[in-house]
Parts: C-alpha cells; structure tokens; sequence
C-alpha cells in the first residue's frame, strides 16, 4: 500500500498569496511567510487543491473560487473568475504541490 500524498501547504501559500489574495491583505514587497495571518487563505485553496486532486474540472473548481470570494467573503473585485481560474492552473499544473511529485487530474 502506498503512502497517501501530503500537500505541501508553503507550495499552495505561494500560489494563493501571489495569485489570488481576494482581501488584499498583502502590501506590494511584503512576503506570506512575514504575515502574521499567513494561514488566511488555507481552508480555501486547501479545498480547491483536494477538488482537483479528486478529479473536479478546471471550471468547477473556478467557481468554487469565485463563489467564496463573492457570496462568502462579500467581496467580488474586478476580474473575479479571471483571478480565480489563474490560481485553480497554478494549483493544478504545479508538479510539487503533492509530496508524491505526480501530476493528478
């Protein structure tokens, strides 16, 4: 039996912190690792990383973006599904994202 994959949490920070940021927590030259909030973010990409990982299309997994930054986090900035869908191909095509380096659906 082989061990089960482990999401490498700093990889999905880097992505969620450069690409996505709905709140705009993050001042311009400031890094994640610095933010006392870092873990902000986690719940969210989390969710959207395990979706792709189980086989959820790109658009799904948009949507669920989009939905949490318009209806959960009251927000909805410019180029909300255009933001979202960046982040969901970053998480998706990062081949170090998973501790076993393969590439998932």
């Amino acid at each position: 039996m082989s061990k089960r994959p482990k999401l490498r949490l700093s990889r999905l920070r880097d992505i969620g912190w450069s690409l996505w940021d709905p709140i705009g927590l993050k001042n311009e030259g400031e890094r994640w690792e610095d933010l006392h909030y870092a873990d902000e973010y986690d719940t969210y990409l989390m969710r959207a990383a395990g979706m792709l990982r189980r086989g959820a299309s790109v658009e799904e997994v948009t949507d669920y973006l989009v939905e949490t930054e318009v209806e959960t986090m009251a927000l909805g900035r410019a180029e909300v599904k255009e933001r979202a869908r960046t982040v969901v191909l970053a998480i998706r095509d990062d081949r170090l994202l998973w501790s076993d380096g393969e590439e998932h659906p």
